[in-house]
């Protein structure tokens, strides 16, 4: 237990000190060291917990670093990865307040941030990929229905995000109400 924990602790580590422009970007990177790389969850299980990091209030990293950490090891795993995972911002934004004044014209470190932004951009546009690709896989109509309905309400009609997510989880509600109630009497 010990091992997993440190294996744990390292992982989040690592994935938020290298982790540039937000909690979406370390969602993939978090998909292919703990589903792809060490085995410890299953694709169709990730997803569920990366939708219940996505729903909760607060940053997306810790609460992925939350229900990753609970998942492979319970309260303590918990503990372990959200240490692990805000050790890095908390040391690098307390070095860069220390020398804001001083950086913060500098044109090598704007061009520098300019440059992070477009390549985070692709990442993020990878995690949408490889998750919509995840759940299109299923054999249910309904995620496919849910995720392009969401976007033209938001995108074409402007509907508040709040009412989306909280329409998608009613809707998702029903559906698992529904596939309960099917496979009882069956």
């Amino acid at each position: 237990m010990r091992k997993k924990l440190l294996t744990l602790f390292l992982s989040t580590l690592y994935l938020s000190a290298f982790t540039f422009g937000g909690g979406y970007v370390i969602v993939t990177l978090m998909r292919k060291k703990f589903v792809g790389q060490l085995h410890w969850i299953e694709e169709d299980e990730m997803l569920d917990l990366i939708a219940i990091a996505q729903s909760a209030p607060g940053a997306i990293a810790v609460n992925g670093a939350i229900v990753v950490g609970y998942k492979i090891a319970g309260l303590l795993g918990v503990f372990v990865a959200v240490i692990g995972t805000i050790i890095p911002p908390f040391t690098i934004i307390s070095l860069i307040s220390v020398i804001y004044e001083i950086i913060k014209t500098n044109t090598v470190v704007a061009l520098m941030l300019q440059g992070m932004q477009a390549g985070v951009g692709a990442v993020i546009a990878s995690v949408c990929f490889e998750m919509g690709a995840g759940i299109l896989k299923e054999k249910t109509i309904i995620y496919p229905v849910i995720m392009v309905g969401s976007f033209v309400a938001n995108y074409i009609f402007n509907v508040n995000i709040v009412i989306v997510i909280l329409s998608c989880i009613g809707i998702g509600l029903i559906s698992a109400f529904i596939k309960t109630k099917g496979s009882e009497q069956s």
